[in-house]
């Protein structure tokens, strides 16, 4: 209780800004509360093994059965074989380019809005900051009260420049941790869709053919 009193004065103390400034708070806890668990729930998603097992599948020129493992799989990178095997109405590389760009998508969602609340709220500070400095200099030339409205404007700024400061600060490293994952994620995509591409070519080269799996997907989407 008495702590938020003391968060309810100093937010009083802060003036006007602090109201920009608490949407910007609420609004990077929301995305950074977000993102943090859709990254776990990521986590608990991902098939290692599956994967290997696709691509063994693959390799061996069998690619149904390398289908039928990726089918409804929650993994990114499974997602991403799935749509390049069974996407029949274009090249394999252009499908795995669109279900790559899809999974990136998903994995970068609100990174935007994070990196514009980081770049924000030291601003959002910085003009509490000049808004305080400002209020001081008109109660210079006042003789009543001179001394409690200097402080008051020089508490101000310190107050706003102190929690935009905080809240990019705060901002800053999930934005960087979140980028890192998005980037490995990335990185493991094309991977797996260079690895794709090469063992089809592979197959192919061995005998094997995509066009009649195609046919068969092509007819059990229609029945």
């Amino acid at each position: 209780m008495m702590l938020a009193n003391i968060l309810v004065e100093y937010f009083e103390k802060g003036g006007w800004i602090m109201w920009p400034i608490l949407v910007t708070a609420i609004v990077a806890v929301a995305v950074v509360g977000e993102r943090t668990f859709w990254w776990i729930r990521e986590g608990f998603r991902r098939e290692p093994e599956k994967l290997e097992q696709i691509f063994a599948a693959i390799e061996n020129g069998d690619f149904r059965g390398a289908a039928q493992l990726s089918r409804d799989s929650s993994d990114p990178v499974i997602r991403m074989i799935w749509h390049g095997l069974n996407h029949h109405h274009s090249s394999l590389q252009g499908a795995l380019q669109v279900a790559a760009g899809a999974e990136l998508q998903r994995a970068g969602r609100f990174l935007t809005v994070m990196d514009t609340m980081v770049t924000l709220a030291p601003l959002l500070g910085l003009l509490g900051t000049v808004s305080g400095i400002f209020r001081t200099f008109l109660s210079i030339g006042d003789v009543e009260l001179a001394v409690e409205k200097v402080t008051g404007g020089i508490g101000e700024a310190l107050i706003a420049t102190m929690c935009g400061l905080a809240i990019a600060i705060i901002c800053l490293i999930p934005f960087n941790y979140f980028t890192s994952k998005v980037s490995r994620l990335q990185f493991e995509l094309e991977s797996a869709a260079t690895n794709l591409e090469i063992m089809v070519a592979a197959a192919k080269k061995r005998g094997f053919d995509t066009i009649e799996f195609h046919e068969e997907a092509a007819r059990e989407k229609t029945t």
